[in-house]
């Protein structure tokens, strides 16, 4: 999820109707604040009904409209969550100002016990709303929605990840099964897993059960599948990136830097525009959160915001500069800090090494300037 402090422009209140949506699978809650009334009305909305969503928008505005004698504008919102972005796209479509808001930026009350409830919640997104038409850009954040292309094109990337998460567990399953028996060499990922399977013996010489040798051929049989499933994901990626020549090819150019985290970083984090390197440190999470009051002052750590799975691609991408790109500068800037140190301050000092890495990689894509010391793959 994109998350930008930018909010639009002040527009004038009072020609202004706003509408709040909170979202569920079984019922809609439509909180609307009419120009014509200092009053909030809430509504409820079968989940799903958008032509029952836009009825109703369309008669408060036509209502407005008939009182005021002046032409009123929509603006509504929405926290971002398992709709997606189709809602707000098919909103857009029909000349409703929309915006997605990261639901973790919103203020809410910090009693041990507070209420919590569907009217409540769209309420407080009303007010938040109207605060952003005000011009108060902090009072949260506007998520940054992707083009439909952008989005589809990350979903390649994603899904690899998935199966590699599940090829490691299969292959822990089966290692885990046969290790009860005493056996530590078997290895399913070879060609040749069938023909060594069927001769195993047990560590004291006794052949596998037939239900556990059953289900160590079925389990590697899923692992060959998913692995199968990774291979035609890589070649589609290596496919899509060399047709496209984009910001993931441009990256593979850096040595250390391979498909897979060329196109986690060229779809997640420099598909969008940053104005700056601030942003890009925010945007991954590796900015600092500071604690200042009074005369207690201290550091929290990494705000780990943003989008985790770029912010985890930078940090072991940060690994792996290390031993690829030796004589770069950033390398040789986390070598003079940590010196001989080890644990916890050289593992701290590679997120900030990693932030700076994404900046210089982020001036790489924008600018064309080679990160100072880095060398390009023959």
């Amino acid at each position: 999820m994109d998350v930008t402090a930018t909010a639009a422009s002040p527009a004038d209140a009072t020609l202004t109707l706003f509408v709040a949506l909170e979202l569920s699978r079984t019922t809609w809650i439509v909180a609307l604040h009419s120009p014509m009334a200092n009053k909030v009305s809430q509504h409820r909305v079968q989940g799903g009904d958008v032509e029952a969503l836009l009825a109703l928008i369309t008669q408060r505005q036509r209502q407005a409209e008939t009182r005021l004698g002046q032409p009123v504008r929509v603006a509504c919102c929405f926290e971002a969550g398992y709709d997606g972005f189709w809602l707000h796209r098919w909103l857009c479509t029909r000349g409703v100002e929309n915006r997605v808001l990261d639901a973790a930026s919103l203020l809410v009350d910090r009693r041990a016990r507070r209420a919590k409830t569907d009217r409540l919640d769209a309420a407080g997104l009303l007010r938040t709303l109207m605060a952003l038409e005000r011009g108060e850009t902090q009072v949260c954040r506007v998520v940054h929605v992707p083009t439909p292309e952008q989005e589809d094109a990350r979903r390649r990337s994603r899904e690899r990840t998935r199966l590699v998460v599940e090829r490691g567990q299969h292959t822990n399953r089966i290692q885990g099964l046969l290790m009860t028996q005493g056996i530590r060499n078997f290895e399913p990922t070879r060609r040749d897993w069938q023909e060594r399977l069927d001769e195993l013996h047990t560590a004291d010489g006794q052949p596998l059960a037939p239900c556990l040798r059953a289900e160590v051929r079925r389990e590697c049989r899923r692992l060959w599948q998913v692995m199968e499933m990774i291979a035609e994901l890589e070649a589609e990626l290596r496919e899509a990136t060399r047709a496209e020549n984009g910001t993931a090819a441009q990256l593979t150019q850096l040595r250390g830097i391979g498909l897979a985290f060329a196109t986690v970083l060229g779809h997640e984090v420099f598909f969008r525009a940053f104005r700056n390197r601030r942003e890009v440190g925010a945007y991954l999470g590796l900015a600092p959160s500071p604690w200042q009051s009074g005369g207690v002052r201290r550091d929290q750590g990494i705000a780990k915001a943003g989008n985790p799975r770029a912010r985890r691609t930078a940090i072991e991408l940060a690994w792996l500069w290390l031993r690829h790109q030796p004589g770069s500068a950033v390398a040789q800037w986390f070598h003079e800090r940590v010196g001989s140190s080890k644990g916890r301050m050289r593992r701290i000092l590679l997120v900030a090494m990693a932030r700076k890495l994404m900046i210089a990689l982020w001036r790489f894509v924008t600018e064309g300037t080679v990160p100072s010391g880095a060398v390009l793959k023959a």
